[in-house]
């Protein structure tokens, strides 16, 4: 008897996951900051400057949520944004580096200190608006700014250096912050932090690397019943390549993805198919183990086109490549410090399970400067990114009280930053003993 509707998948193994990730938590020691960070007058000042702002941040969530925005379509969020800004005497300059939905904020206390960027992401995706959560980006990112730039104003001795608010578009599939960084958004910037929602608290979390790739196979076209040995067959071609891809999973290390759809496959049964098109996506945990996955792929469609006697053009990278997020833990204590004043205790990296992973452009951002990426609870842990669910959650009450949250934990953050110079150092020999500044643009040349 065949089945009325698809089989629905088993929920066996997420519900292991669930268990084993409560086991680890029962045992997690949570991370913590040996720095001074910034003095605590200080602090308490940004941050209750950071919490008279929570009825306009829940504005911005709400109305970034109302009327999402894709890649590069954000008009409405960036006038949203930086008409809060406008309000509270903030001049924020509009399609900057090279973008027209980009746009930056600066504000700067004594001149002889440092520069920290603090992130904000607005794209929506397509059909699903904010199941990513970036209206609740947007908020905080523009909060801490705020909080910030008040406490400067009010005492421009009491900071040494300069916060750069930087407002990132198309980050869902464009990789729009490699865009602006090629564009010079991080010349001159010193660290940059940004928070994402998620369904739990985490300090750290791994972020794959990913790239974007399409096979155009190309043949020659025949009569499929009169002369079919007259043709060279794309679809074929796209065919083996796709069960190639299958049988290179078995051979992948587990922090390897590959995804692909045939979105060109023939127009007729009845004709040998002349141009056959695959579009792939290719992931990985390191930059080193994706340059590896990439030349791996391009065997398989070579190998796929030898079979065939077809030809195939490969084109890699539509738009910039994203990297891992390599995290900077000097800075995660400070963020782990201040979430916890308002009551979150952020858990430290390997108690989510890393299966669990999706793709995030700062991490081009990582490789170039210090940089944290922080998770910040606004969802059940099994309502995913990406989902209607995460959707509705990003419009709720828990998405509100996020964005405040996160725009204190921001905020506290970049101070520490700003006025703890054995902080700073610590962030910089641990970057450096990273492997130190990527060459982003030409790494997978």
């Amino acid at each position: 008897m065949r089945p009325s509707e698809p089989f629905q998948p088993s929920t066996a193994y997420l519900t292991h996951l669930a268990g084993e990730t409560a086991g680890r938590l029962s045992r997690a020691t949570v991370t913590d900051s040996p720095y001074a960070g910034a003095p605590p007058p200080l602090a308490d000042a940004v941050e209750a400057a950071a919490t008279e702002l929570a009825g306009e941040l829940d504005d911005v969530v709400a109305r970034l949520h109302e009327h999402p925005e894709t890649a590069y379509e954000e008009h409405r969020s960036v006038a949203t944004l930086v008409e809060l800004l406008a309000r509270h005497g903030i001049a924020a300059e509009t399609g900057v580096h090279g973008v027209d939905t980009a746009f930056r904020a600066e504000v700067s206390g004594r001149r002889d200190g440092p520069t920290i960027a603090v992130l904000a992401e607005y794209d929506a995706l397509p059909g699903l608006g904010h199941a990513c959560g970036h209206n609740v980006i947007a908020a905080a990112a523009v909060g801490a700014f705020l909080a910030l730039a008040g406490t400067v104003a009010r005492d421009p001795d009491a900071v040494a250096g300069r916060v750069v608010l930087l407002g990132t578009p198309a980050e869902e599939g464009h990789s729009g912050k490699e865009v602006l960084a090629r564009n010079g958004a991080l010349d001159g910037v010193d660290a940059a932090i940004m928070v994402h929602p998620y369904g739990y608290d985490l300090a750290d979390q791994v972020w794959l690397g990913r790239r974007l790739l399409r096979w155009t196979f190309t043949g020659v076209s025949a009569h499929a019943s009169a002369q079919p040995f007259m043709g060279r067959n794309a679809l074929d071609a796209a065919t083996l390549a796709y069960q190639g891809v299958g049988l290179l999973r078995q051979q992948l290390p587990p922090v390897d993805r590959v995804h692909a759809v045939i979105v060109e496959g023939g127009t007729r049964p009845s004709i040998i198919t002349e141009r056959s098109v695959v579009q792939l996506y290719a992931r990985s945990k390191y930059p080193q183990t994706l340059k590896d996955l990439s030349r791996r792929l391009d065997d398989v469609a070579a190998g796929a086109a030898l079979m065939t006697g077809t030809r195939v053009e490969i084109d890699w990278d539509q738009h910039p490549p994203s990297l891992p997020v390599r995290t900077n833990d000097a800075l995660t204590g400070r963020w782990v410090r201040a979430q916890r004043r308002r009551g979150r205790d952020p858990l430290p990296a390997g108690v989510v399970p890393e299966t669990i992973a999706a793709s995030t452009d700062f991490g081009n951002v990582s490789y170039r400067i210090p940089g944290i990426h922080p998770l910040l609870r606004i969802a059940p842990p099994d309502v995913a990114l990406h989902t209607a669910e995460f959707a509705a959650a990003a419009a709720g009450p828990a998405a509100r009280t996020g964005a405040l949250d996160g725009a204190v934990g921001l905020a506290l953050t970049a101070l520490d930053y700003l006025c703890d110079a054995e902080l700073r150092d610590a962030v910089d020999a641990e970057f450096a003993a990273q492997g130190g500044p990527l060459d982003v643009p030409h790494y997978f040349d």
